[in-house]
């Protein structure tokens, strides 16, 4: 936080909202966690009170934040776990990382106990030494990948080339690419999203083009599979992004009504009902809450299908090396989990042709 301590007056459009939840979405740079330690320890005060986190404003108070939490900085340490490196060289390596796994530990834990499992930590056990640019929490990380997405990460072992790869980032010379199975089809074999993104106001986990202190961010889109299956219709997409906002696919994806197969944080279902049943027994497809609620009458399972992780994995990686400033280009093929995923729709889909 910085020196200057704020002071927000709630307005009507913020009536009904958390006390926690509301300062979070005007925090950007402090996490929730150290929101609630700030009102744990009586330094926000609303109408001149201290107040709970759980307080539901009304829209008319002031709330004023007299003070800092203390805590002591976490530090990232090694790990043994396996880790899949796919190049490496004296300046930096690219990793393939698995869905489920986040890049590093939040400033704002509690404790170490977060910092464990992390992806810095395994860089930390198989590379020893990696760029400090970063902090103590994030040695050697130039860009992220969210928790439940696959795929290739760059991370530099020393600081001029963690300078230099940022450099490309910031410029938006690095070219990444995506694979994604979004529901629905899109009306066209291409398309842009243009949209900004900022964090939503009313869930701190969430981002929205809608959201507050937006910023740029363009996604390109392009149909590489479309898929007709009794669970419904699904594209397989690749999609190259200009920017990097967080959750920047999901949202721009959600936000035109293809939400990313798994992602129920953007308007997913969590399961995959099939309308094969009702299709055979009625002429034609009905809603797979009703296709379910049929075959429990009539004694039978309906047939599902779920996914763990998010169906959005980064596949190719486009930079300029930065000690030979040569070309240099990654890919990663799509995780057994998401081919297997695939490979169930394409055979549902054989049903109906």
């Amino acid at each position: 936080m910085s020196e200057a301590l704020p002071v927000f007056n709630a307005s009507e459009e913020d009536a009904g909202l958390r006390l926690d939840h509301y300062l979070v979405a005007r925090l950007p740079n402090v996490s929730r966690v150290r929101v609630q330690q700030l009102v744990e320890q009586g330094k926000v005060l609303v109408n001149a009170r201290p107040a709970k986190a759980s307080l539901k404003l009304k829209g008319t108070e002031q709330i004023e934040i007299t003070g800092t939490v203390e805590a002591a900085p976490l530090k990232a340490v090694a790990e043994d776990i396996p880790l899949t490196v796919v190049f490496e060289d004296k300046d930096l390596a690219v990793v393939n990382k698995p869905a489920g796994m986040i890049v590093h530990a939040s400033a704002g834990s509690p404790d170490d106990a977060r910092n464990k499992g992390t992806l810095v930590n395994a860089l930390l056990f198989r590379f020893n030494k990696l760029s400090g640019l970063g902090g103590e929490l994030r040695p050697g990380i130039v860009h992220r990948l969210d928790k439940d997405t696959s795929g290739l990460i760059v991370v530099a072992k020393n600081d001029v080339a963690h300078r230099k790869l940022v450099e490309q980032f910031s410029s938006r010379q690095v070219h990444k690419t995506y694979i994604a199975l979004v529901h629905n089809w899109p009306k066209t074999d291409q398309g842009t999203v243009n949209e900004s993104i900022g964090r939503d106001p009313r869930n701190r986990t969430r981002m929205s083009t809608a959201g507050i202190d937006a910023r740029t961010a363009v996604s390109h889109y392009k149909v590489i599979e479309r898929l007709l299956t009794p669970y419904g219709r699904f594209a397989l997409i690749e999609v190259r992004i200009e920017t990097g906002r967080t959750h920047q696919i999901r949202v721009h994806m959600g936000s035109i009504g293809h939400p990313i197969v798994g992602d129920t944080l953007y308007g997913a279902p969590q399961i995959l009902l099939s309308n094969t049943l009702s299709r055979e027994r009625h002429g034609n497809a009905i809603s797979s809450r009703s296709e379910a609620k049929r075959a429990r009458v009539r004694g039978e399972s309906a047939a599902t299908l779920s996914l763990s992780r998010n169906f959005l994995h980064a596949a190719r990686l486009n930079f300029n090396h930065p000690k030979s400033a040569r070309v240099v280009e990654f890919e990663a093929p799509l995780p057994e989990e998401l081919q297997a995923f695939l490979e169930k729709l394409r055979h549902s889909a054989e049903s109906l042709a």
